[in-house]
This record gives C-alpha cells, sequence and structure tokens, in this order.
C-alpha cells in the first residue's frame, strides 16, 4: 500500500509538471508575433551609360553652357513697314513691343511690289502712307468731307452713342484707328486687292474682316452704331448687289444708328435716278447729303458725281 501510494504521488507530480510546461509553451506563441519572412534582396542598379562615365565622372560639376547661349539673344529691329503703320494706329503699343512676331507676316509673293514703301512710290493713295492717311478723317476740305469730331459731335447733339462700327471696304484701317481714339471700336472688311489690305490693318492692332461685298455682314441684328461706306462701294456695284448691301447694312443697325456713304461715285444722272430712290427706300433721316463732281481723269471723262450722305436710323424702325 505504500508501495502505491509513492507511484500515485510520482505520477501526480508528472501531470503537474507536463500542464505548466504547456501553459508557458502556449502564452509564449501567443505573446511573441511570428517573424516577418525575410525580405528579397534588391537587385544591384543598372550600371549608367557608358558615355556618361566616360565623358563626365561622377560628382563632376556641369558643364558650362557653350557661349552661344548664355549671351541674350538680341531683339529683331521693328520692320521699317510696321513703323509705318504704328504710327497711325493708336493700339499698336503691342506690335512694337513683339516685333519678332512680324517679320515676314506679308507673303509678297504674289504681288509686283515687296514692301510697303514700294506702294507708297507707285500710289500714295492706296492707303499706305502716312502723310495721307494721318489727316485723312480730321481734316475738313469740302462739303464732301466728315470729320471725325463733326460726326461725333452730330451724335452727341442728337442724343446718340456711338460705341461699335463697321467700316465696309475701309482698306489699310484708317477709320478704325481714327475712331478708337474716340473709344470707339471700328472692324474693317476688306480684300487683298493689288495689296495686303488685310495684314496691313492687322500690323496697325485693328481687327479686319476679309468679307465680299455680295456677302452677309457677320454681325447680329441691331449690333452696331455706325456703318461707313468707303471708297470700295461706288457705281461699280450692281445695282441688285448694292440693294442687298443696304438692307444688310439696315439688319445690322440699331435704331439710332448711322449709315455714312462717304464720296460714294456714280454718272451724275444715275445719282438722282437709281441710287437717290435706292438709298431713300430705307426710309432713313437725311442728316447730311453733298454732292461735288469727280474732277479726276476717269470722273471727267464718265462725268462722274461724288456723293457724301450721312443717313440716321429711325428708332421705331
Amino acid at each position: 500500500m505504500g508501495f502505491t501510494m509513492g507511484l500515485n504521488l510520482v505520477l501526480l507530480m508528472a501531470m503537474v509538471a507536463t500542464n505548466i510546461l504547456s501553459l508557458y509553451h502556449l502564452s509564449t506563441t501567443v505573446q511573441s508575433p511570428k517573424a516577418p519572412p525575410p525580405a528579397r534582396p534588391r537587385p544591384p542598379p543598372p550600371p549608367a551609360p557608358h558615355h556618361t562615365l566616360h565623358h563626365q565622372p561622377p560628382h563632376a560639376p556641369p558643364a558650362p553652357l557653350p557661349a552661344l547661349r548664355r549671351r541674350r539673344q538680341p531683339r529683331p529691329a521693328i520692320p521699317s513697314d510696321l513703323l509705318l503703320h504704328s504710327q497711325l494706329a493708336p493700339i499698336a503699343s503691342a506690335c512694337h513691343g513683339y516685333p519678332d512676331l512680324l517679320h515676314r507676316n506679308v507673303i509678297w509673293a504674289k504681288y509686283s511690289c515687296k514692301s510697303f514703301s514700294c506702294l507708297n512710290h507707285y500710289n500714295p493713295t492706296l492707303g499706305f502712307d502716312t502723310s495721307h492717311e494721318s489727316s485723312k478723317f480730321t481734316t475738313y476740305k469740302s462739303e464732301l468731307d466728315l470729320p471725325v469730331l463733326q460726326l461725333l459731335q452730330i451724335a452727341k447733339s442728337a442724343g446718340s452713342v456711338l460705341r461699335l462700327g463697321i467700316d465696309i471696304g475701309g482698306g489699310t484701317g484708317t477709320f478704325a484707328a481714327t475712331m478708337k481714339m474716340h473709344n470707339v471700336t471700328v472692324v474693317t472688311t476688306t480684300m487683298n486687292l493689288g495689296a495686303p489690305y488685310n495684314e496691313a490693318a492687322a500690323l496697325r492692332g485693328l481687327v479686319p474682316l476679309h468679307v465680299p461685298l455680295q456677302q452677309r455682314l457677320p454681325m447680329f441684328d441691331g449690333a452696331v452704331d455706325l456703318v461707313r461706306c468707303g471708297h470700295a462701294v461706288n457705281r461699280w456695284i450692281p445695282e441688285t448687289v448694292l440693294e442687298f448691301m443696304l438692307f444688310d447694312i439696315d439688319r445690322v443697325l440699331r435704331g439710332g444708328g448711322y449709315l455714312w456713304l462717304d464720296h460714294f461715285f456714280g454718272k451724275g444722272v444715275s445719282i438722282e435716278k437709281v441710287y437717290k430712290p435706292l438709298i431713300g427706300k430705307l426710309g432713313y433721316k437725311k442728316v447730311k447729303w453733298a454732292t461735288a463732281n469727280k474732277t479726276d481723269s476717269s470722273g471727267l471723262k464718265n462725268g462722274e458725281v461724288y456723293l457724301t450722305a450721312l443717313l440716321q436710323k429711325p428708332v421705331t424702325k
């Protein structure tokens, strides 16, 4: 019996020791996180290109820029032809500031003259001569003239405001440049007939519209305050085309706006029998109506007469 009790005691002590070891092992497993797998070794960086190693060793200072790149490029001189037009336009200062954008702006290949100076030499009245253009709309020489200051005074007296305008057949845009001095914006319709009129107007900082006379004006109804018809509008236009143009002008003019026929010319008998009734269809008020003989060789040969008319569209129309 003594032996049996001793054996049981030994077995009990062994069981207790086994449980203690199991608990110790379990607590160690829970408290200690599983170690992450070993990271893969990074591949070595690729070798530098052979030419870099050969021409520029590591840690060497950067090579200096070539002398040509370090020197500031000189700004190109303002073309002399540009100076001709920027003297006339009050909004051409941007053209002066960026002359490099204006070199070779005109493609002269299709013209007999290859510069504005050449055009001035053969015909100073084309619109490229500074001395002629600068006083074109500022002086009064005859009843056919309507200086800009007088035009503005007429509008002011009638309580009408001039803000936006169209110059039909305006050549190089001299009228638009003159009106801009008085805070009136005018766009110019013109064609490159024998000379780069569109490019010349653009070089002056103005807005040229390449629009033929038989095309509708690219303006919304009743959007402008003034329409001027320049020297391009004359008796060479077929009557049906002229009638279409007059009624399209009526479409874009607001009530109280002005139509200015500036030195329109035709045969004397046609002025009275054809053009006066055609213009009268508009029902505009005659503010100015002046005629005079056209005294150049063509005018004397064909019995032509100049007409300058300033007409006001009724407000209620």
